[in-house]
């Protein structure tokens, strides 16, 4: 079985948070931004946790346009207790991103894991529970209406099988807590924000692949609004004590991108690392390397694959070996933020196709 579960001042007035430029402007010789707008697609972005690390700053100037507040958006972090909205942190990443003129994929409104226990145990019935999500949307999304360019509207509502997580949105509203979800955030879109639902495992083209098709079709049947689906894109390098083997091959990947793309909406690979036993080997690491060339290039395959996401900067924050022992080595740079071989077999494969068209 693959993975069942990834674990998971300056404060803004939502006025003072001006809109987003995206980036395109900065002058790098050699980075992965540069090679995605040659590409024609949108975004290369970064999961990103704000730390005193300069080395990062340079990293993200320049190769990125675009980042993912890693924690700081999650309900747990904006609304610790009942109508307390604790945005100070959520702002210093809206400040960021306004001084680099940086996309944000904003992340997320619905989600059963980093949830305060006051939702998930409240007790609260479907119309109580309805309003709790109504009220938490409409706050987070107002307050960075000048800030997102995608939201994750909803996070890993899918088990394994294709079938509905059970979580405490399901038991108390049904499946119909989905197409709420994607109403409410559509409701409360003060900007242009594109609504994403967001999973991972989705790359086999599998079950789960077909229970995300699904969802958007779910979505569509009630008149609701959905832009695109998050491919997270945690994948293996190599059969670890997590993974029973190596990352799909880019046939594969690239059908599991059209299994929602080819029903109208857009497609991001939204959390991408590649793990592998450690310590790495140099023939492991290029295997590693090989695996994000066939990622990016499956991406560049799909039209409607907008952009990719790495799952954070440097080997030396990763989250994996916090939760996989004796696996990591996932990201493009190491722990002494030096590039590794990743990182060119991911410029590689964004530099492999190159289109006539501008997605913008």
């Amino acid at each position: 079985m693959r993975v069942s579960s990834i674990v998971a001042g300056l404060a803004l007035a939502s006025s003072a948070v001006a809109s987003p430029t995206f980036g395109w402007g900065k002058k790098h010789r050699d980075s992965l931004y540069k090679s995605m707008k040659k590409s024609g697609r949108s975004f290369i972005g970064t999961a990103l946790t704000l730390r005193d690390e300069p080395r990062e700053d340079e990293i993200v100037d320049a190769n990125f346009n675009a980042f993912t507040p890693e924690n700081s958006m999650k309900w747990e972090s904006t609304e610790p207790s009942q109508n307390n909205f604790t945005f100070d942190d959520a702002d210093r990443y809206a400040a960021y991103a306004k001084k680099n003129h940086l996309q944000v994929h904003c992340h997320t409104l619905v989600w059963h894991s980093q949830l305060p226990a006051w939702v998930s145990e409240g007790g609260f019935d479907n119309k109580t529970l309805i309003g709790v999500m109504e009220n938490h949307i409409k706050k987070v999304m107002t307050r960075y209406a000048s800030v997102c360019t995608r939201w994750d509207v909803l996070n890993e509502a899918l088990n394994e099988n294709g079938t509905y997580r059970d979580t405490v949105w399901l038991r108390t509203i049904g499946e119909a807590y989905i197409p709420i979800a994607f109403r409410l955030a559509k409701k409360y879109n003060r900007g242009h924000a594109k609504l994403y639902y967001n999973d991972y495992n989705l790359e086999y083209n599998e079950e789960k692949t077909a229970g995300a098709a699904r969802i958007v079709k779910l979505i569509k049947s009630y008149g609701g609004c959905i832009d695109g689906v998050g491919y997270q894109a945690h994948l293996a390098s190599e059969s670890t004590p997590t993974a029973p083997g190596p990352a799909p091959d880019q046939a594969t990947l690239e059908a599991a991108l059209h299994a929602t793309a080819d029903l109208g909406v857009d497609v991001a690979y939204t959390e991408i690392d590649v793990r592998m036993n450690t310590p790495p080997s140099a023939e492991q690491l290029q295997v590693q390397s090989d695996t994000y060339n066939r990622i990016a290039k499956s991406c560049l395959a799909v039209r409607k694959c907008v952009g990719m996401t790495v799952w954070g900067i440097s080997d030396k924050y990763s989250w994996i070996p916090g939760v996989f022992e004796g696996e990591g080595a996932a990201l493009l740079w190491n722990e002494d933020y030096e590039k590794k071989p990743a990182y060119y077999g991911f410029l590689k494969g964004i530099k492999a196709k190159k289109w006539g068209w501008w997605w913008w």
